[in-house]
């Protein structure tokens, strides 16, 4: 037996009970929320996601098991686990499909490409997790159209996320640079530019101070600086 609890969703006006299964549903998450909470069964056993505070995790969905693109994107995230777990950074994947479809999936994953997928996959077959996370639509009927993730901090907030269709997978690089960023931008401050990699330098806030600004040296260097090198650690 399995349940879903969102103690977290009152803001967003749901309210899940049996007395009341028609509740309006929230239109979706964005950064700087905190995602409700709940509790489900998954294939490393029941979880919850606020067991996950105190550091980082990526929370995404995959349109369905044994399916090529999704089975590409595991393989990859499997193969590159270390790399997140070197982050203290887990991950936890969520879809419509069963326990034991999740089961099948990953044991022919091992089977075929000599790979284990040993992070969690959530069952959400009633779609109430992913709508309750704005991951699905109210009226969708399956979460065949959506890649999304979340960007989890330590204290629960979304700091960042994506959204892929379907027919295109994630750029598993692309997402440990994104993590990378987030904890360089939290460790030394600034901001990360455009094509930022580890030990690049961040960019400096910009000078909210008039003087600062008539005496820069140039009329972009108060707002476009340099800083530190931007390592994560």
């Amino acid at each position: 037996m399995y349940m879903y609890c969102f103690p977290g969703v009152k803001r967003y006006g749901l309210a899940m009970t049996d007395e009341n299964p028609q509740s309006p549903l929230p239109t979706g998450l964005r950064i700087g929320d905190i995602p409700p909470d709940f509790e489900a069964r998954s294939t490393i056993g029941p979880i919850q996601l606020s067991q996950y505070r105190e550091r980082w995790l990526i929370l995404f969905s995959h349109p369905a098991d044994f399916t090529p693109v999704c089975t590409t994107e595991f393989v990859e995230l499997a193969r590159r686990a270390e790399e997140f777990e070197a982050r203290e950074c887990a991950l936890m994947a969520l879809s419509v499909d069963s326990l034991f479809s999740h089961f099948a999936w990953l044991r022919m994953i091992r089977d075929r490409f000599d790979v284990e997928v040993r992070f969690p996959i959530v069952e959400d077959p009633t779609l109430v997790i992913g709508r309750a996370l704005g991951m699905v639509a109210p009226t969708d009927n399956d979460s065949a159209t959506v890649r999304t993730t979340f960007f989890i901090d330590p204290a629960g907030v979304i700091r960042a996320m994506t959204c892929y269709p379907a027919s295109m997978g994630r750029s598993i690089p692309e997402m440990l640079r994104m993590l990378d960023a987030l904890q360089a931008i939290d460790a030394q401050g600034g901001l990360a530019p455009a094509n930022w990699h580890p030990g690049d330098p961040l960019l400096k806030l910009p000078s909210q101070d008039l003087d600062e600004v008539f005496g820069a040296k140039d009329a972009a260097d108060w707002f476009l600086r340099e800083t530190g090198k931007g390592k994560t650690k």
